[in-house]
């Protein structure tokens, strides 16, 4: 059986792969990147399909290419999305090689660190990059049992209102995927429960500039760890319909329901929790202090941007805020269809190498694993907290293309002293 060898071999090739790949070819590094499927393909068939970025045109991308075809302002459709990382990957000549599965990477006996067992054959590197992703794994809670006669799908699996069953919805988790599959649900006709559980809430554009631009200027997105407590807080932001700003009780007002954080579930009806109004004032508090932060900012620089005094004006509590529903009857509420808006966990069961903690995350610093030549990229906070959005894995990638060539330089330097040394012995 033949063994390729490869300094580095990078394992996915969405935007983290690619990104990585632009690097490790800058500084002349030869590594070849392996995707099961297509360059980015999540963004075609892993996501819903209206969905659109989360940030403008402007943001969303690497600087060596802009969006053809999408104004700088809007925000690019998902499979537009898709073909622009196809197209970078083109621009940098990317060594992609797409229809391979990584099934296993384990240590090398001797020869290079690591032996990757893959569906077409063996691979041994040097160096190691994990560039898959955020979205690994969906986190579906075993809540409701399966015979129950509910249809329930993560978020991942949801495409469009067709594909729903005649009923109600409930959707559980209101970051940006489930307040945006909920609106969706809502405008269709259907009526729509959302569980909503602790989150921040930004202004879409604030007194002429979009968030993502105050989050740069602000130094939020150069944050390095999140805020205590905060590890586990969504984002409820949305690019569709234009870019608007996430206002629950205004989808509370269009009919709506608004449910408090999941908890159990007994004899066909789920229990929620009385944290509701809780979760929303949290959301206010996030979405005023950013206003506050650029208006501030606005005052240091002696900047002319124009009034937005309205942006502070927030709608009256609704009936389901003020008095919550704590316990919801599924069938009397005409309830079909369970979405789980949950979020994903981590699944590296393919490393099988001593590089995790006990609930199976990487072990790394800015990406750097615990383990000589193995590396991380488009995590969460992997460096600071813009590390798994478009912008922030390019510049992580960056950096770890930076420790790689130095390992390599440590190594040759390394493998020349004891070339000397043997000689002189």
């Amino acid at each position: 059986m033949s063994i390729e060898k490869v300094d580095t071999l990078v394992v996915g090739a969405g935007q983290a792969g690619v990104a990585m790949s632009e690097h490790l070819g800058r500084k002349g590094i030869s590594h070849v990147v392996l995707e099961r499927n297509r360059v980015a393909e999540s963004w075609r068939t892993a996501r819903w399909d209206s969905l659109v970025a989360n940030g403008p045109a402007w943001h969303d991308r690497f600087p060596g290419l802009t969006f053809s075809g999408v104004d700088d302002d809007a925000f690019a459709p998902k499979d537009r999305v898709a073909d622009y990382f196809a197209d970078y990957a083109k621009q940098i000549s990317a060594p992609i090689r797409c229809g391979i599965e990584v099934a296993a990477v384990k240590r090398n006996s001797e020869g290079p660190r690591f032996r990757i067992e893959t569906s077409d054959g063996v691979y041994e590197a040097d160096n190691i990059v994990a560039a898959t992703g955020p979205f690994q794994k969906p986190v579906f809670p075993q809540i409701v049992p399966e015979g129950e006669g509910i249809h329930q799908i993560h978020s991942h699996a949801y495409r469009n209102p067709e594909q729903i069953p005649e009923g109600a919805v409930l959707v559980i988790g209101a970051g940006s995927s489930g307040t945006q599959i909920a609106e969706e649900l809502l405008g269709s006709g259907r009526r729509v429960y959302l569980s909503v559980g602790p989150h921040h809430r930004p202004p879409r554009r604030y007194r002429g500039k979009d968030f993502v631009w105050w989050l740069g200027v602000l130094g939020i997105w150069d944050l390095r760890a999140p805020a205590p407590n905060t590890e586990h807080v969504t984002i409820a932001v949305s690019g569709a319909y234009g870019g608007k700003t996430v206002d629950f009780r205004r989808l509370a007002e269009r009919g709506m329901t608004l449910l408090g954080m999941a908890k159990s579930y007994a004899n066909g009806s789920l229990q929620f929790a009385s944290d509701l109004k809780d979760n929303i004032a949290l959301g206010d508090a996030n979405y005023l202090n950013l206003l506050d932060q650029a208006d501030e900012y606005i005052r240091q620089n002696g900047l002319d941007f124009p009034e937005e005094p309205d942006a502070r004006n927030l709608a009256k509590d609704p009936e389901c805020v003020i008095n919550p529903v704590l316990e919801l009857d599924l069938n009397k509420e005409g309830i079909t269809s369970i979405i789980w808006a949950t979020g994903y966990s981590f699944d590296f069961s393919w490393i099988h190498l001593d590089a995790f903690d006990a609930k199976g995350r990487p072990i790394h610093e800015r990406g750097v694993s615990r383990v000589p030549g193995l590396f991380f990229l488009g995590l969460p906070w992997l460096s600071r907290r813009a590390s798994s959005f478009i912008w922030g894995v390019w510049h992580d990638a960056a950096y770890l293309a930076e420790q790689i060539a130095s390992e390599d330089q440590r190594s040759a330097g390394l493998g020349m002293a004891f070339g000397s040394s043997s000689l002189r012995g």
